[in-house]
């Protein structure tokens, strides 16, 4: 709500609200180049057309540090709502999806665009409130960019402007408060352990079947058949819509490579993919599905 956006942030916000043509939501992400605006007008981050990264910034969630200058900290935690409560599997694909965006823009140092975003309900609510809804959306005239990328304390660092700003401690623990990001939990045991590949495959299986699950597909486990792929996915009227090969990774490996029989039926069946789970075993496991000539571009893929 506007009540809760800081007024220097709400400042520029309405000066871009009133300084040109009254857009919708949907037509402020479609002319910043989305090409699917109106069916994903409402997702958290795209890629638009000259592979610009656009992503919303919600005004609330805006702090101020050093010099005036603007930052917002994006929580790494795409399981849980700030609350602490578990999201619907919706929300947990537009956590995903807007935080693989965000990292490809950290890694291949670059900025991105962003919506300025205020709601009509308490940021908390925001994901909670059925009645949740865009209040205001603007184009923000300025670029933004992932000043920092913490894994341990769960946490993004998304600043505008000009690269060199960091925030300080003290201002991120303010800025942690704000967002609604949690302090850290213990250290995840199994972060130093390295899985051996059956590991990795029965935690892959068990993230993926409940993924497709959780959206009301029927996946089926037909890895005893030796079909090439080890998931097939049905929707409820018994359509067979993906059969995917299903892989798991962690940052400290092993890396995954495909057998003959994967690799010879993802030539001849038009269903195959390759899903790669990254950090499998972590409390950020997140995936990616891949077409058959993308396999080699996938997190930990070694040809056999």
């Amino acid at each position: 709500m506007e009540s809760e956006v800081n007024p220097q942030v709400l400042a520029v916000l309405n000066e871009e609200r009133l300084s040109g043509p009254r857009l919708s939501p949907v037509d402020i992400v479609a002319k910043m180049g989305v090409f699917d605006a109106r069916e994903k007008a409402y997702d958290h981050a795209w890629l638009a057309t000259g592979d610009i990264v656009i992503a919303t910034v919600w005004a609330e969630r805006v702090s101020l540090g050093d010099g005036g200058r603007w930052f917002c900290l994006d929580s790494l935690d795409t399981q849980q709502r700030p609350d602490g409560r578990p999201r619907a599997p919706n929300q947990v694909q537009k956590a995903i999806d807007r935080l693989a965006l965000l990292k490809r823009t950290l890694k291949e140092e670059r900025g991105f665009r962003a919506v300025l975003q205020t709601n009509r309900v308490a940021i908390a609510d925001v994901e909670s409130d059925k009645n949740a809804k865009v209040s205001t959306r603007v184009r923000d005239p300025e670029e933004w960019h992932v000043a920092a990328w913490d894994a341990e304390q769960q946490f993004a660092v998304l600043v505008r402007g000009p690269r060199g700003f960091v925030p300080s401690d003290a201002q991120v623990q303010e800025a942690r408060a704000r967002c609604g990001i949690p302090e850290p939990v213990a250290p995840d045991p199994n972060a130093s352990r390295i899985f051996s590949p059956e590991e990795l495959q029965a935690a892959a299986m068990a993230y993926v079947t409940k993924h497709f699950a959780g959206y009301g597909y029927k996946p089926e486990d037909v890895r005893s058949q030796n079909l090439g792929y080890d998931i097939e996915v049905t929707n409820a009227k018994g359509a067979k819509l993906l059969r995917v090969a299903v892989k798991g990774t962690t940052p400290k490996g092993p890396n995954f490579s495909l057998s003959q029989q994967e690799l010879k039926c993802s030539t001849r069946e038009p269903l195959w993919k390759l899903l790669v789970v990254t950090d499998v075993t972590g409390p950020a496991a997140a995936h990616k599905i891949y077409k058959p000539t993308e396999v080699e571009q996938a997190e930990g893929y070694t040809a056999a």
